[in-house]
């Protein structure tokens, strides 16, 4: 990153989200930015953390386990949310350590979160996962298998506020984002986890309760 300091950066990202959930005519008390921390280690987000930043994200359970809990004893009303692909074999593990799981995607993860959920006792809020673009490298499921995923979720009692998706790459996210709020709605879900560092503003526009910005906040991946 530019020498620039973390409070910087955090205060400019907030003034975006803010300055795009007026023009939609929403509070930007609305909207949550999780701040992706994937990659990057203590040193990194301890300036963030000092300059109010609580809500952080990580893409993997084993290195979540391995930074976050010395950060939690430092700073303990800390929330962190799982923003990748969760492995069902690691569900127990995703249940204790995180507070948001955000890729729910296929009926075999919901019975090992489930599963988790009952032998811990905690109880992470979840999304469930779209595949909007229909893309068959991303995680996901297919648009018209959400009624059934999501009956299943209900079903085994999860959790469940809302969707998240991630739009193709190179294509005007806009689309992708309006339907994604569209099945929420009728699916009667009030989240909305859309938005990364290079579209959040447009996301927050079309309903985004929660931005999952990385780059724009720490600079490119280690």
């Amino acid at each position: 990153m530019p020498s620039d300091t973390a409070a910087t950066r955090l205060a400019s990202i907030r003034d975006r989200i803010a300055r795009a959930a007026r023009l939609a005519d929403r509070e930007p008390s609305e909207v949550t930015l999780v701040a992706v921390s994937k990659t990057h280690d203590a040193d990194a987000i301890r300036p963030l953390i000092a300059a109010g930043q609580r809500v952080f994200g990580e893409n993997r359970v084993q290195e979540a386990m391995a930074k976050w809990p010395d950060l939690r004893a430092e700073t303990p009303d800390l929330v962190l949310h799982l923003v990748g692909q969760l492995q069902s074999n690691k569900a127990r593990e995703a249940v204790e350590t995180f507070d948001v799981i955000h890729a729910v995607d296929r009926p075999s993860l919901v019975t090992a979160l489930a599963r988790a959920m009952a032998e811990s006792g905690r109880r992470p809020d979840c999304f469930i996962q779209v595949n909007i673009g229909d893309e068959p490298q991303k995680g996901g499921c297919a648009v018209n298998a959400l009624p059934d995923l999501l009956a299943a979720v209900r079903a085994a009692d999860l959790p469940v506020i809302g969707l998240m998706a991630v739009p193709p790459a190179g294509l005007e996210p806009a689309p992708y984002f309006a339907l994604l709020a569209k099945l929420a709605r009728d699916s009667g879900l009030p989240g909305l986890s859309i938005g990364m560092s290079d579209d959040f503003e447009t996301a927050v526009t079309l309903g985004a309760t929660h931005v999952r910005v990385g780059t724009a906040l720490f600079g490119a991946r280690a």
